[in-house]
């Protein structure tokens, strides 16, 4: 379900009503759209808006706001390098400024993660199944555990050419998970610390990383599933923003070009109400702590 907020500005002072209004929605695994809220690239940025600067290798162009590091890019002058990082640098800054105007309750926690710029259309992808984002997943990530923390995402379309992002949203998380955790196995032991040690994962992946991610893959593999579940199609047009946390609404990119993303990364202690987590939920149905 959609939750629909008219401001047009990243840096706008919502009404408390808003907030409590955002929050709740947003943790009860709706996503809050913002249909007039664009991102305005400046004169010297409209050059980018080409998947020609996008690394056929990588899946995103990538930037890491805290170190200034871009990644997944090519073709790029060292001057070109310097203006695509101050435009990617420019909507982290915005996209926190909405998250931290319209969800107060989680500044003190929130972390921000990587930004990234879709400029290829995601339509003619050709990849693995597991790294196809037009089927329906929750998000887990096999060399970046997250470790029960939530991920929060801001996305903006900034299409020139007047055309709309398109989703698939799937059914509910504990949906999900009831249907996939009985065909899930534990990990095997010592497995977790090993991939550490080799550096396949960046941190330790922990039970809660285990589930997630074997939901994930399951999930995309399952073609019955990617058919049959119950879903609905969403559509965000050039100059909209959203807000999401997809590690709990199931989601599939099916069409699109020129978008941009950030992501953060929320402890779940740090939520209004952390029954509505995946690591709260999973720990439900299993009944066992997952960290």
């Amino acid at each position: 379900m959609q939750i629909v907020f008219s401001t047009q500005q990243w840096t706008e002072n919502f009404f408390s009503s808003d907030q409590k209004k955002a929050v709740e929605s947003l943790e009860g695994g709706n996503i809050l759209h913002f249909p007039q809220l664009a991102f305005a690239l400046k004169p010297e940025e409209i050059k980018f808006l080409s998947p020609e600067y996008a690394d056929p290798q990588a899946k995103n162009i990538g930037y890491n706001p805290k170190l200034n590091v871009l990644w997944g890019a090519q073709r790029l002058s060292d001057d070109e390098r310097i203006k695509l990082k101050a435009m990617l640098d420019r909507f982290s800054q915005s996209a926190y400024n909405l998250v931290r105007n319209l969800l107060p309750h989680y500044v003190n926690s929130i972390v921000m993660a990587r930004t990234s710029f879709r400029p290829v259309e995601i339509s003619n992808r050709k990849t693995s199944y597991r790294k196809d984002d037009k089927r329906l997943h929750v998000d887990a990530f096999p060399s970046a555990p997250n470790q029960g923390r939530r991920i929060l995402r801001v996305f903006c379309n900034i299409n020139p050419h007047g055309e709309d992002r398109v989703w698939r949203v799937g059914e509910p998380f504990e949906k999900v998970a009831n249907k996939f955790l009985p065909k899930i196995s534990n990990p095997i032991l010592g497995k977790s610390a090993l991939l550490r040690l080799l550096k396949i994962t960046k941190s330790y992946r922990t039970l809660y990383d285990h589930y997630m991610l074997q939901i994930h893959d399951r999930m995309k593999a399952d073609e019955h599933y990617q058919i049959n579940a119950d879903q609905q199609e969403l559509r965000f047009a050039p100059g909209s923003a959203w807000i999401v946390q997809t590690d709990h609404v199931s989601h599939a990119a099916m069409q699109g070009q020129y978008v941009l993303e950030q992501t953060f990364s929320l402890p779940v202690s740090a939520m209004k109400n952390d029954a509505h987590s995946p690591l709260r939920i999973l720990e439900k149905i299993l009944k066992r702590p997952l960290l």
